[in-house]
């Protein structure tokens, strides 16, 4: 099962330090970003699951940074919850139409956030248990059972990883460095080309149900799952 990671971006290291240990008890995965430009330092190499996004940021705010993500396709299905101490009704819902999908004011007690980010996560789909379904394709984490035009289609564990993984963010392109993050983990060394090796296998596995198909190679760039064939 792919765990989720959660990019905080926070400039008061405090707060940051504590959202990254309470996350991490959690079992989350984090990314921390001190700025915006620390945190498109992260989303260059790798896209997370959720965004902890500060109101007040230096150089650059949290609000305008939403606007940014919510244009770049790349990042506009990324879930946000802002973080801020700003708590008249008039800032939330300018928050709120701006597409956060979330928001919650400080000081806030790390259950309260745990709470908020699980309810986030599975309403995007990315919290791990929701069944994933694309085109004749259908993968259940709980039982760990892909089936393709109802048929089973047997697995082996990387596979099944990547295959999770895609259909969690589908329609995103990911190249194969941040496929061996998110797939694979940051603390594990493994050269890129493998990825190309378990692409053609999860394929090869896929084609019995002609299901292959969506499993496409961007040129240039990388790979994505699609059913917009």
């Amino acid at each position: 099962m792919t765990t989720p990671t959660l990019l905080i971006v926070e400039d008061e290291p405090a707060v940051r330090e504590m959202l990254a240990f309470a996350l991490h008890q959690a079992g989350y995965q984090t990314l921390e970003a001190a700025s915006v430009r620390e945190a498109e330092t992260h989303l260059a190499h790798r896209f997370p699951d959720l965004i902890l996004l500060d109101w007040m940021l230096p150089e650059v705010s949290g609000t305008e940074y939403t606007r940014r993500l919510k244009k770049d396709p790349n990042t506009q299905d990324i879930p946000i919850i802002m973080l801020t101490a700003r708590a008249e009704e008039e800032d939330k819902i300018r928050g709120l139409d701006l597409g956060v999908d979330d928001y919650i004011t400080k000081p806030f007690s790390p259950r309260e956030l745990l709470a908020r980010i699980k309810a986030v996560l599975r309403r995007s789909g990315a919290d791990g248990d929701q069944v994933l379904e694309g085109g004749t394709l259908r993968l259940d984490p709980r039982s760990h059972r892909v089936t393709g035009q109802g048929a089973d289609i047997p697995l082996g564990p990387t596979e099944y990883r990547l295959l999770h993984f895609f259909m969690q963010h589908a329609e995103r392109v990911y190249n194969r460095a941040q496929l061996l993050d998110h797939v694979w983990g940051g603390d594990v060394y493994v050269e890129e080309r493998t990825v190309d090796v378990h692409i053609r296998r999860l394929r090869k596995a896929l084609a019995i149900q002609q299901c292959d198909v969506y499993i496409q190679t961007v040129r240039g760039t990388g790979y994505r799952f699609s059913t917009q064939l």
